[in-house]
C-alpha cells in the first residue's frame, strides 16, 4: 500500500519530544511523505507547550521542503462526558485536532464510562481523528466506538507508537485487531499514524502496516494512499488541496 502522510507527530514544544519543527518536516521530506501533521500535546501534559503556541499557525508556512503540513493538537480528553483541554478561542486556530486519553489527565472509569468519554469527543467539531483508541488501561467499547466514528465522521488511528517494545499501552495488539475488525464489518476509515516524538519515527508505520497487511483490512478503508481521501474527514486539508497544493501520487 502506498503510504504517503503521518498526522500524529511531536515536536520539542511537546516537552518530551527531541526535534524542531523543521527537522520533523525535513525528516518527511527524505522519507517521501507527501503530508506531515504536527501534533503537539495540549496544556495538561506536564511539560507541554503555552495555550498561546497554538493561536500563531498563521506564521507556519504550509509547504516546506515539498511537503504539505498541518498545524494541530494532540488534545486530552478530560472527562467521562468527552470535554477536552483547549479552550475554545485556541481550537479555532487549529487545522486539525486529535482527541486522545492520557493517564496523567483522565482517570479511567468503567467500559461505559470510557465508551461516552470518546463519544463525547467526537462529537467536538475540532475532533477529527481519535488517537491511540487501543490503550487497555482505558478499555472501552469497540463496537461502539466504530459506530460512532461512522456517525460523526471521524477517523480511528491505527497508531504504530503502541505496537513497540516496552509501549506503556497494555492490551494493544488484540485490542487494535477487534477495533480493525469492527471497521471492516461497518466500512469505518482509519489512519495509521507513528506517533513520532523523534525525527527517526516519523513515517515509521512498519508494525502497523503489518497488522494490516496480516488481516487483509481493506484498502480502501486506509487514508494513508491519498491526500484526497483524508480530506474528506478534514476539512483544512480540503481547502488546502482546493488552493493549489499538491493531490494525491
Amino acid at each position: 500500500m502506498n503510504d504517503i502522510l503521518d498526522l500524529h507527530t511531536h515536536t520539542f514544544a511537546s516537552g518530551h519530544a527531541y526535534n524542531t519543527l523543521y527537522e520533523m518536516v525535513h525528516s518527511a521530506s527524505e522519507k517521501g511523505l507527501k503530508l506531515l501533521g504536527v501534533t503537539e500535546h495540549a496544556p495538561r501534559i506536564p511539560g507541554a507547550c503555552h495555550p498561546f503556541y497554538f493561536i500563531n499557525f498563521k506564521v507556519v508556512p504550509r509547504i516546506l521542503y515539498n511537503v504539505r503540513l498541518l498545524m494541530g493538537c494532540e488534545l486530552n480528553i478530560v472527562s467521562y462526558d468527552g470535554s477536552i483541554d483547549l479552550e475554545p478561542r485556541y481550537q479555532r486556530e487549529l487545522d486539525f485536532g486529535i482527541a486522545s486519553i492520557h493517564e496523567p489527565c483522565y482517570d479511567s472509569g468503567t467500559v461505559s464510562q470510557n465508551t461516552a468519554a470518546y463519544l463525547g469527543a467526537m462529537k467536538n467539531p475540532v475532533v477529527h481523528i481519535i488517537g491511540h483508541p487501543d490503550d487497555g488501561r482505558f478499555p472501552a467499547d469497540y463496537e461502539t466506538l466504530v459506530c460512532a466514528a461512522k456517525e460523526h465522521h471521524v477517523l480511528l488511528e491505527i497508531n504504530n507508537s503502541s505496537l513497540s517494545p516496552g509501549c506503556h499501552r497494555k492490551n494493544s495488539r488484540e485490542n487494535i485487531l477487534s477495533i480493525l475488525e469492527y471497521c471492516r464489518r461497518y466500512q469505518v476509515s482509519v489512519v495509521v499514524d507513528s506517533d513520532a516524538h523523534c525525527e527517526v519515527d516519523v513515517g515509521n508505520h512498519g508494525r502497523a502496516f503489518s497488522i494490516l497487511e496480516e488481516i487483509d483490512f481493506p484498502e480502501e478503508l486506509v487514508v494513508n494512499h491519498s491526500l484526497e481521501r483524508a480530506a474528506a474527514f478534514i476539512p483544512a486539508l480540503q481547502k488546502h488541496l482546493a488552493s493549489g497544493g499538491a493531490g494525491n501520487d
